[in-house]
């Protein structure tokens, strides 16, 4: 009997192992990653994630910002100060996106 209650979850582990790796992917978190506006420019002004990964504007500035994309795959309201606009990045690509109201402020997503 005690033998039983040993081998048991032993048996478990082994099953999961045989399995392979993807049997720990939909435990996986999703990555983040955070993009600034302040002194009236994104910071930073280009970054490189992965495919199913979120990121998130937050507007540290006093005057209000947008985040739009120049391919028209996302358009945020109006941030006002410490404000946060996410959007979660599916597909691999270059997106670029702008401050509607501020148009110099710019800033690219590569997504692997």
């Amino acid at each position: 009997m005690r033998l039983h209650r040993l081998l048991l979850p032993c048996l478990g582990v082994l099953l999961l192992l045989a399995a392979g790796p993807g049997v720990f992917a939909a435990a996986a978190p999703e990555a983040s990653t955070v993009v600034m506006a302040k002194d009236f420019m994104f910071a930073p002004t280009s970054i490189t994630v992965a495919a199913g990964s979120t990121v998130t504007w937050t507007n540290k500035d006093d005057e209000p910002h947008t985040v739009v994309s120049a391919e028209g795959l996302f358009r945020s309201a109006a941030l006002d100060t410490d404000e946060s606009f996410s959007f979660r990045f599916d597909k691999p690509g270059t997106y670029r996106y702008t401050c509607s109201i501020h148009p110099r402020m710019v800033g690219t997503i590569v997504v692997h």
